[in-house]
């Protein structure tokens, strides 16, 4: 019971001591972030024991810059935030935003004074720690989608570290931590064989048009030979990303569907675009493609487990692309991969980037991505392809709109067997 007193520690807000008003309820804390996420024997005990805090109307909670000594709860009532900008707005009790803590830093960025007679509950700034098991770029809401509740909702969820990660696929963890101890074909192919499911698709990806062949593999150690040790490990963990673009909810379902067919379509280019250009490994490629837009998963989960009355359809889709390229960035840094990776899920939705001078894997998926928006919506809609950075990093071959067309036509077939691959 001590530690759980600690873990929620109580601080008083005046000289004269707080007031104090109705014990918390095991209820209220269910539906609060990050506290949810704590045991019910926690939640239990710790609403027999404390109370919420009562502020009149009118009371400084906090001001800008100054220290933050605990999280906070708003449980009824309003509070008037001001930021640094003198720009304030206002959070109401029972709101989406009241379900995360209104100040959880160490430092508070605005200052907030009651609107109304208010209760708050106070925590130990411990609970954000709270499964934060890494570390993720902030979403920066734009000024003009300040409005969308649900973009606002996930964001606060995100940044206190509520994530929920998806697990990459046992067979390519096992196979990835092996090869980092340099194990030989002949260990990664009987990690391979457990699932005999990858092991026929590995085999189907190396007799297939992407690699030039004329002899095909029979079996997985043949196609492991041909495809090679670093290769392999990229190829299997696409192969078995196709389960995580599942899920049961009918809300999502459609919507991770499109999403793995786009993804697919899109790593199918980037292969094709590093294997011609010969400036980029096309099996990394394909792998970039692939889990660039990651990040899409937990957010249409999130969306998924809120009530009915918080899914908008307009939101939604307002809120894809702020949202995209931090949290896979997120989840990929959580999963361990290289730098490129993540950087490419970070910047592959902006034309102009332009961060190295040499042709990256996200100037390969940026290419890409511009490649597979062609014929898809108006030409007014997107730059010119020889003008973004990327084309001019490309040495031995030029891009214009019409030799785009030209490498999408010649690439067509490629493009479809290996999608053939992914999709079944």
């Amino acid at each position: 019971m001590a530690s759980i007193k600690s873990f929620f520690d109580k601080l008083s807000s005046s000289s004269a001591g707080p007031r104090y008003g109705k014990k918390i309820t095991p209820e209220i804390l269910e539906q609060l972030f990050p506290i949810r996420n704590l045991s019910e024997e926690i939640r239990q005990s710790f609403a027999t024991e404390n109370q919420v805090e009562l502020i009149a109307a009118g009371t400084t909670l906090f001001t800008i810059n100054s220290p933050a000594e605990s999280a906070i709860y708003l449980i009824t009532g309003s509070i008037k935030f001001t930021d640094q900008n003198g720009r304030s707005y206002l959070i109401e009790a029972g709101s989406a935003q009241a379900k995360f803590p209104i100040c959880s830093g160490t430092k508070h960025t605005t200052s907030a004074v009651a609107q109304t007679d208010i209760s708050i509950l106070r925590v130990s700034l411990k609970i954000m720690s709270t499964g934060n098991r890494f570390q993720h770029k902030a979403l920066n809401i734009p000024e003009e989608l300040r409005s969308n509740q649900l973009l606002v909702l996930f964001a606060d969820h995100y940044q206190s570290h509520e994530l929920e990660i998806p697990s990459l696929p046992e067979v390519a963890i096992k196979l990835r931590q092996a090869i980092q101890k340099d194990i030989g074909i002949a260990d990664a192919v009987k990690i391979i064989q457990l699932d005999p499911v990858i092991s026929a698709k590995l085999i189907e990806v190396a007799n297939c048009p992407l690699y030039l062949t004329l002899v095909p593999a029979k079996n997985c150690l043949e196609a492991v030979n041909r495809i090679g040790l670093t290769a392999t490990r990229n190829l299997v963990i696409s192969l078995s990303l196709k389960q995580i673009f599942k899920s049961n909810s009918l809300v999502i379902k459609e919507r991770l569907e499109k999403l793995w067919k786009q993804s697919l379509y899109l790593s199918a280019l980037c292969h094709v675009l590093a294997a011609t250009s010969q400036q980029a490994n096309p099996e990394e490629a394909l792998l970039a493609g692939l889990v660039c837009d990651i990040g899409m998963i937990p957010f249409l989960s999130f969306v998924a487990n809120l009530p009915e009355e918080f899914i908008n359809e307009q939101e939604i889709k307002q809120a894809m692309p702020t949202v995209v390229s931090a949290v896979s960035a997120t989840i990929l840094k959580e999963w361990q991969f290289a730098d490129e990776f993540i950087d490419a899920a970070l910047n592959s939705h902006n034309w102009y980037e332009n961060s190295t001078t040499e042709l990256s894997l996200t100037d390969i998926v940026v290419l890409s991505r511009l490649h597979a928006l062609i014929g898809k919506k108006s030409t007014a809609d997107l730059p010119s392809i020889a003008a973004i950075p990327a084309a001019s990093k490309l040495t031995v071959m030029g891009l214009s709109p019409e030799n785009t067309l030209a490498i999408l036509h010649d690439a067509k077939h490629k493009i479809h067997e290996a999608l053939a691959i992914f999709t079944n």
